[in-house]
């Protein structure tokens, strides 16, 4: 099918190649200059793991096409994919949708009338019916919008598109559900489940999911809240909980807490639309969701001035500033956070990331960059490891003993194996976890 692919930021840039990589013939749409031209030379304006081999291949098989705006080329799309971000608005929790209208308008006004929108933006509930009225005023006849919420995540995106646990798809015709089947074809045949829904459930979707794997993450930091106070190891106690299958072990990681692009955004997003409704209270348990994970970033700058003293002039090195590992994403990062609000107090932060260092990631200019992983550790006071990524858990203790101040590490995500830095003579401190020595 000839489709087209609106916004190429995470979610559009994948979803474009993914669909590209199943047999479609994908035009991207995106207004951003910089970003079009990297895509447009093969070159991906993020990381994202094998998305990059992913780029050339396609591009190269003539499957997919970059451009900044509609034309007659792209008009004769049969199926087009909103993509658009939509970020929290400044000083508000609400959802920021006018990227979604502006992008939506412009699809309007050359729409064919047989040819099905596909809306993958995560929107306040009730955003679709909005944006079907204000669309079909534009083309001059009933646009045939659908919602299909994403469900990626950011270090394994690709994989999530090509094989994903489900496909959620809400319209207002059977027309749309036909042709967005034909689309996903390829992954259904491979027992994917295709479920149909009502629009305005499809938009719930997604960041009722978001709340739900949110409230697993602050309920097992609420855990460790009490297991540092009570001796308990919460690490041991998820791997126990973890076991009933009503329960199960995903998301019961605690540590420094989640951060992203998604998560936060979506459950505040959440709150203020269920405001907007009038049925806010329903919701109020997601505020103390958000409380207890920023609470996890008190908690380490906490530890940090307890066990320095004054950090004014300490010299404090930050492993890992991407929210996450396996991306230079650092919307919202509780490591990235952390060594900021250090940062304010006095110490002299130095931060090291696989990633999120590289060309992509000067916008923090003002912390001490370590470029080289070994030579992060020099004449520090304080490590702190924000971030999870495999090369950390890798890390000798006893070789770079020798090249810090002082042997002491916070692990904010309970990564590390505590015996044997305990053997090399490190103080280690586990969030949550009875083993501080």
């Amino acid at each position: 099918m000839k489709i087209s692919v609106i916004g190429l930021g995470y979610l559009g840039a994948t979803h474009a190649l993914a669909m590209a990589k199943l047999g479609h013939e994908v035009i991207g749409i995106e207004p951003d200059t910089s970003r079009l031209s990297a895509l447009q030379a093969g070159k991906l304006p993020f990381y994202e793991p094998g998305l990059d081999e992913a780029l050339v291949q396609v591009l190269e098989g003539g499957k997919v096409s970059f451009q900044a705006a509609h034309d007659a080329k792209s008009a004769t799309c049969e199926v087009h994919f909103l993509c658009v971000g939509t970020p929290q608005l400044a000083g508000s929790n609400a959802a920021d949708t006018s990227f979604v209208f502006a992008a939506a308008r412009e699809l309007a006004a050359v729409i064919s009338k047989d040819a099905v929108v596909a809306g993958k933006s995560t929107v306040p509930v009730g955003t679709a019916s909005r944006l079907k009225q204000e669309m079909s005023e534009v083309a001059g006849f009933e646009v045939n919008l659908a919602w299909n919420p994403e469900f990626l995540r950011e270090g394994s995106a690709l994989e999530d598109s090509l094989k994903p646990d489900r496909i959620v798809v809400g319209s207002w015709n059977a027309h749309s559900v036909d042709m967005l089947r034909d689309v996903y074809k390829p992954i259904i045949i491979s027992g994917t489940p295709f479920i149909t829904l009502d629009v305005t459930t499809s938009e719930l979707v997604k960041v009722a999911a978001n709340s739900f794997l949110a409230t697993k993450i602050s309920f097992i930091n609420a855990m460790a809240e009490v297991a540092e106070v009570s001796g308990a190891d919460t690490v041991a106690l998820a791997e126990a909980i973890g076991y009933d299958e009503r329960i199960g072990k995903k998301f019961l990681r605690n540590g420094v807490g989640f951060g992203g692009g998604c998560l936060p955004k979506d459950i505040r997003g959440f709150i203020a639309r269920a405001e907007e409704l009038g049925v806010g209270s329903a919701v109020d348990f997601l505020r103390d969701v958000d409380q207890v994970n920023l609470r996890r970033r008190d908690r380490v700058v906490e530890l940090a001035t307890q066990e320095l003293g004054d950090v004014k002039g300490k010299q404090v090195l930050v492993l890992g500033i991407s929210f996450k590992p396996d991306s230079d994403d650092l919307r919202d990062s509780p490591s990235l956070d952390v060594a900021l609000r250090l940062e304010t107090l006095g110490a002299k932060v130095r931060v090291h990331d696989p990633m999120a260092l590289g060309p992509l990631g000067d916008r923090h200019s003002q912390l001490e960059r370590a470029d080289d992983l070994e030579a992060g550790f020099v004449n520090a006071d304080l490590v702190i490891l924000g971030t999870e990524w495999a090369e950390y858990r890798a890390l000798d203790p006893a070789a770079i003993g020798d090249l810090v101040a002082n042997k002491l590490i916070i692990d904010g995500r309970n990564l590390l194996d505590v015996a044997s830095w305990q053997a090399a003579g490190w103080r280690l401190i586990a969030l949550g976890r009875n083993v501080h020595n």
